[in-house]
């Protein structure tokens, strides 16, 4: 047990950890609120004159339905945009230098920026308007097969992630470590996960704080390493993050967590479905000629929607990650690696290891790194 805490926080790091999180969850309530605003202003006061302004504007646009929706969705999207840079920049690149975290110029966090909403902004459009194109088609029953659809398109990005979208934004290469590689195969060994590969993930290009996931499905499952990662940790703490991640896979959390989001969208849209009858036209509506103009009244339902649900996902979410925690302790037995991991993490991200209970209740996925390190202590007690 000697020399467990060399990596604990100091005084020092501890108090500026903690200006960190209260400056960055200011920044995260200010974020939801604009975001909330300004949708309910958008779909409450601007979005039926705005759709009328379209329809006068072009014929092409009165008669063509899918297209003037597309050019609705574009505006909302563009000015939402336009009114929350300010404090994107602020929360992204600001405090992030102010802080000693982040290591990109304004002009590379601009471009990571930019590409981060270029694909919002696709992924949102093929959303809203499959969405639509599903109430015109399917009528009243449209909520439970967009539920449906749903699922299937979150299955589809699971696979695509590592593959396809996070190479948008990070270098990925294969990770040449013939001990660690020899380490997690062990770890594999009878558990049934079967991985394509163990990936180094450069972050640093971006930040000095450090990441590890077991990202992917079927096929493309692999392990990504952020290279902060594997530049501060040792092999033993390699290996107990690593058996944390294969916790997951054995207790099936990816699998419940996407059944779980099968249901969460099937209420969140026979809400949407049960508002927008009241909002247009009460149990007289006619779904197959739900009017654009509805569109940015989805957004801040599903907005609003996903706002309430977050503490419960989140509670879900740290009950796995404490299932995850106690797997790789029992699994390695490595719990002075495990507590010294999670210090280096503490530091490296400026994470505050206790923060407020309601502020880990209500927007934390993950259990606070003070709880986990007591955990892993009284489990060697044990």
């Amino acid at each position: 047990m000697a020399g467990r805490h060399a990596d604990e926080m100091t005084p020092d790091q501890l108090a500026e950890a903690k200006r960190y999180g209260r400056r960055s969850l200011v920044c995260d309530l200010a974020d939801r609120a604009l975001d909330l605003v300004y949708l309910g202003l958008a779909a409450l006061v601007a979005a039926r004159p705005l759709d009328a302004w379209l329809q006068d504007a072009s014929p092409l646009l009165a008669d063509w339905w899918t297209l003037r929706l597309i050019v609705l969705f574009a505006i909302v999207f563009a000015v939402h945009v336009a009114v929350s840079f300010p404090l994107s920049f602020y929360s992204g690149h600001v405090v992030e230098r102010r802080f000693g975290l982040s290591t990109q110029t304004f002009a590379g966090w601009l471009w990571r920026y930019a590409k981060r909403m270029a694909l919002a902004g696709a992924f949102g459009l093929a959303l809203f308007v499959g969405l639509f194109w599903l109430i015109w088609t399917t009528g009243p029953w449209w909520w439970l097969v967009a539920a449906g659809a749903f699922f299937l398109v979150s299955v589809l990005l699971g696979q695509l992630m590592p593959v396809l979208i996070m190479p948008l934004f990070y270098k990925i290469e294969r990770l040449d470590h013939p001990e660690l590689m020899e380490r997690l195969g062990r770890l594999v060994e009878g558990t049934g996960l079967s991985i394509e590969g163990v990936y180094r993930l450069d972050l640093s290009d971006e930040t000095v704080k450090a990441n590890a996931m077991l990202a992917g499905l079927g096929r493309t499952r692999r392990v990504l390493l952020g290279d902060t990662l594997l530049a501060q940790c040792n092999l033993d703490e390699l290996e107990a993050i690593f058996a944390h991640e294969i916790g997951h896979h054995v207790f099936h959390h990816i699998h419940r967590m996407m059944f779980a989001g099968l249901v969460y969208s099937a209420a969140g849209f026979w809400i949407c479905d049960a508002l927008v009858k009241l909002w247009v036209g009460g149990d007289s509506l006619n779904y197959a000629q739900l009017p654009v103009y509805a569109l940015p009244f989805f957004m801040f339902i599903l907005a609003v929607f996903t706002n309430l649900l977050e503490p419960i996902t989140n509670a879900i979410s740290r009950r796995y990650e404490r299932q995850a925690d106690r797997y790789a302790l029992e699994r390695t037995g490595l719990t002075t690696a495990f507590v010294s991991a999670f210090h280096k993490l503490a530091k490296l991200n400026k994470d505050d290891p206790n923060p407020h209970w309601l502020e880990a209740a209500l927007f934390h996925s993950h259990p606070p790194i003070g709880r986990r390190v007591a955990m892993a202590e009284a489990f060697e007690r044990r």
